[in-house]
């Protein structure tokens, strides 16, 4: 039987080394080993492997969810499973919401990842039991997280203030004025509820915007 040819990518070679190596363990071929998410995009598009596994946090200006859109805009039938240091319900929903065939966390057992990417080669889909169930409670209880509730530029406001930025400074880095910043970041705080800079950055940490 023709073994299914699989691309990774993630910055941490070690980690991406130790990946390749579980999954050739496991009787599949890894053909490309991508660092960024430029050279993703670019193997994919030479190679032509049957799944890409994207980690989703890595790259500067791009990342691995950027590198699955634009994947799925020229081939909507490419078979992509994601990897993820962290399982906010955010990442898993968006994984989902752009045609992800799997999520699976860094610390997954390699037999799962391995049988992640057979089951996303045969255009299934393929979630963990807990994270199958936290997708199904995102259905029946909807979205609550900042991206879903703020636009493009609410939810960068609030990711600098999550990052600790004031006012002013936000107004600098956005060259806007500091009184149209402190409009909306009050507008903000409402709507989400939080006030305290502890709960602004918590609630960003949550939901996949900062890294702890």
């Amino acid at each position: 039987m023709k073994k299914i040819r699989v691309m990774l990518a993630d910055d941490h070679p070690i980690v991406m080394t130790g990946f390749a190596m579980s999954l050739e363990g496991q009787g599949l071929d890894v053909v490309a080993q991508a660092r960024t998410p430029e050279d993703a995009l670019a193997q994919f598009q030479q190679l032509k492997p049957d799944v890409a596994v994207l980690d989703i946090r890595f790259g500067e200006q791009l990342t691995g969810l950027d590198v699955a859109r634009q994947i799925l805009a020229h081939t909507p039938s490419a078979a992509i499973v994601f990897l993820s240091q962290f399982d906010q319900d955010s990442l898993i929903k968006e994984t989902y919401r752009l045609g992800g065939r799997a999520f699976m966390t860094k610390d997954c057992d390699p037999a799962d990842l391995a049988a992640a990417v057979r089951r996303a080669h045969e255009g299934e889909l393929y979630f963990l039991p807990h994270i199958a169930e936290r997708l199904a409670n995102l259905s029946v209880r909807g979205d609550a997280s900042p991206q879903s509730q703020l636009d493009e530029r609410a939810l960068e406001i609030f990711t600098l203030m999550a990052e600790g930025l004031t006012n002013a400074e936000i107004a600098e880095k956005l060259d806007v004025s500091t009184k149209t910043i402190s409009n909306i970041s009050q507008a903000v705080k409402e709507k989400l509820g939080v006030h305290r800079p502890a709960y602004i950055t918590r609630l960003a940490v949550k939901h996949g915007l900062i890294e702890p």
